[in-house]
């Protein structure tokens, strides 16, 4: 009698641990499956100009914009003039440029953890050395996208829902077409940080996010921008 009962008891163990793993299993890939599927959270504002050449897979795609000299313009987020001379604030997927100068808010709030984080994971520098990085972020983004007209690709989404957009940005880098978040990386400019997604192409998420870290390790190496310090 006793065997019995724990043999029952040995049983309904086993069941319990294999419903564990089986939920442990359903959970890591839900989690994978949302990494690295596109999340669109809103939609074009209805006086946006539709997308020139329709679409690439969900992203709108939009040529011959242009920059517009803007206040909050940065390293990795400025306003710009899409074809029908609309105006709309767009904010790079995959990488955060650190802030170009200190500030304060009213009520007291500043912008000096936030620096700090970024200095933190730019290789320890200091907050001082952050922010040059993003002074230099700064000129060298808003340079090259007053250079030329530039293309940008985005599906509206708006995760503060504060106008302003993600996007992809695609620019001229040395006679090539190159992602403008992949230059900045290249060039130790910014940090791999804020929200993934998979290229317009279908690459995935987590593969871009691979190939960035190369870039990250190939910038240590060559010691530049950030990395230099």
């Amino acid at each position: 009698m006793k065997q019995r009962r724990a043999t029952k008891n040995s049983c309904f163990t086993v069941v319990l641990i294999l419903g564990a793993i089986a939920i442990w299993l359903i959970e890591q890939k839900s989690s994978s499956e949302k990494f690295d599927s596109p999340q669109i959270t809103s939609e074009a504002p209805a006086d946006m100009p539709r997308a020139q050449r329709g679409s690439i897979g969900e992203y709108e795609l939009y040529e011959a914009c242009t920059l517009v000299q803007a206040r909050n313009n940065d390293g990795d987020s400025f306003m710009v003039r899409l074809p029908n001379k609309r105006q709309a604030e767009f904010r790079l997927y995959f990488v955060d440029s650190p802030e170009s100068a200190f500030k304060s808010y009213r009520g007291g709030d500043t912008n000096h953890d936030r620096i700090r984080d970024q200095a933190a994971e730019l290789g320890g520098i200091s907050p001082e050395q952050a922010v040059k990085i993003g002074k230099e972020a700064k000129a060298f983004t808003l340079q090259r996208l007053a250079d030329r007209p530039f293309t940008i690709l985005t599906r509206w989404d708006s995760p503060f829902r504060d106008k302003r957009y993600h996007a992809f940005v695609k620019i001229q880098d040395r006679g090539t077409d190159r992602w403008l978040h992949e230059v900045l990386i290249e060039r130790g400019l910014a940090r791999i940080k804020t929200k993934p997604a998979n290229l317009p192409d279908g690459t995935p998420a987590s593969r871009q996010r691979d190939h960035l870290r190369i870039l990250e390790r190939q910038a240590k190496r060559k010691q530049t921008g950030a990395w230099a310090h």
